[in-house]
C-alpha cells in the first residue's frame, strides 16, 4: 500500500514515530487506554437518527448519565448538533443552549466523569471545556473552523478528529473514493502531523465510518482498521446502529444492537481503543469478553 509519508516527522529532529500513547490526560485525570474504553453518546438534540429527542430534560439527563456510567461507560460524549445523513447544520449558539444545561448538570452531579464535547465550533469547544469538558470530539477534524485547532492545542485539550467527505448534508449523495482505506489514512496523516507540530500529543483519530461513505466503503475501513495504528494514536470507533449494520441485515436502528455488537468487537480485534456506543452494558460485556481473548494461550 502506498501511504503519504513526507510529513512523518511528528517530534522535531526527529525520524521515528513516537510510542503508542496509552493514556489521555483530561484535566488532570488520567483516561487508561491499555485496555479499550468506552464513549456513551448522549445527544440533547431532537432529530438524532435513533435517539433523537429521547433526552430533553434535566431530570431525564442525570438519569440517562447515571445509568451509563453504572454500566461502565468511561467517557460520556454530549452533543447537540445532529450529524446524520442530511442533517442542516445549526448555530454555535443553538448548539451551545443545548449542550450547557446537560453538560453543567453532568459535571456538577458526577465531577470526576471524563465529559466529551461533540462540536466543530471552537468558542463551543471553549466554552465546554470552561464548564467541565476535558475532551473535544469534532466530526470536521478542523475543516469547519479554522479556529479549532490553534484552541485545542493552546489547551492541550485531548482530541478527537473524524474524516468525512463533504458534510451531513450530503456526505451520503453518491461518496467516491479510489482507495478508501489509503485516502483516508493519508488524511490522518496530514492531520495528526500538522497538529504533532503544534504541539499537540493526545490525539484520537475516528475513520468516520457513515461520514461519506457507502456499506463497501464501511467495511474496508473496519477489515483495515489495523493499518491506522502507524499514526501511534487511540483509534475509536463510531459504529453503533449506523446503516452498515441496518442496511446489511435489513432492519431498523432500533433493532440492530446484535449487529453493532459483532461489529464492536471485530473492530477491537482490529485495533480500536475506544467504543463509541449507546448500549453501555452490552459494549462493555465485549469489552470483557475481549480481554478474556486477549490474555489466553
Amino acid at each position: 500500500m502506498d501511504i503519504f509519508v513526507g510529513t512523518l516527522n511528528f517530534n522535531a529532529g526527529e525520524d521515528t514515530f513516537i510510542q503508542m500513547k496509552k493514556s489521555l490526560r483530561c484535566r488532570g485525570k488520567f483516561l487508561d487506554l491499555s485496555t479499550p474504553a468506552i464513549m456513551a453518546i448522549l445527544n440533547v438534540t431532537p432529530d438524532s437518527f435513533y435517539d433523537g429527542g429521547k433526552i430533553n430534560d434535566k431530570n431525564s439527563i442525570l438519569t440517562v448519565a447515571e445509568a451509563m456510567l453504572k454500566e461502565g461507560a468511561d467517557i460520556l460524549d454530549i452533543g447537540g448538533q445532529s450529524t446524520r445523513p442530511g442533517a442542516s447544520r445549526i448555530s454555535e449558539i443553538e448548539e451551545w443552549d443545548r449542550i450547557a444545561p446537560a453538560l453543567i448538570q453532568i459535571h456538577k452531579n458526577f465531577p470526576d466523569t471524563i465529559i466529551s464535547v461533540d462540536t466543530f465550533y471552537s468558542e463551543v469547544a471553549k466554552k465546554a471545556i470552561d464548564e467541565g469538558a476535558s475532551i473535544v470530539n469534532d466530526i470536521s477534524a478542523g475543516e469547519f473552523d479554522a479556529k479549532m485547532f490553534p484552541f485545542i492545542c493552546a489547551s492541550q485539550t485531548p482530541y478527537v478528529m473524524l474524516h468525512m467527505q463533504g458534510s451531513p448534508e450530503n456526505m451520503q449523495k453518491n461518496p467516491q473514493y479510489d482507495n478508501v482505506v489509503l485516502e483516508v489514512l493519508n488524511f490522518f496523516i496530514k492531520k495528526v502531523s500538522h497538529l504533532r507540530k503544534m504541539g499537540l500529543h493526545d490525539i484520537i483519530i475516528d475513520p468516520g465510518f457513515g461520514f461519506g461513505k457507502n456499506i463497501n466503503h464501511n467495511y474496508s475501513l473496519l477489515k483495515n482498521l489495523n493499518h491506522f495504528q502507524i499514526l501511534n494514536c487511540p483509534i475509536m470507533a463510531g459504529i453503533s446502529r449506523k446503516s452498515m449494520v441496518t442496511k446489511t441485515l435489513n432492519v431498523l436502528p432500533e433493532d440492530s444492537l446484535n449487529g453493532t455488537t459483532v461489529l464492536n468487537s471485530l473492530a477491537l480485534i482490529n485495533g480500536a481503543s475506544i467504543l463509541r456506543v449507546h448500549d453501555v452494558k452490552e459494549a462493555a460485556e465485549i469489552k470483557k469478553i475481549f480481554l478474556e481473548y486477549k490474555k489466553s494461550n
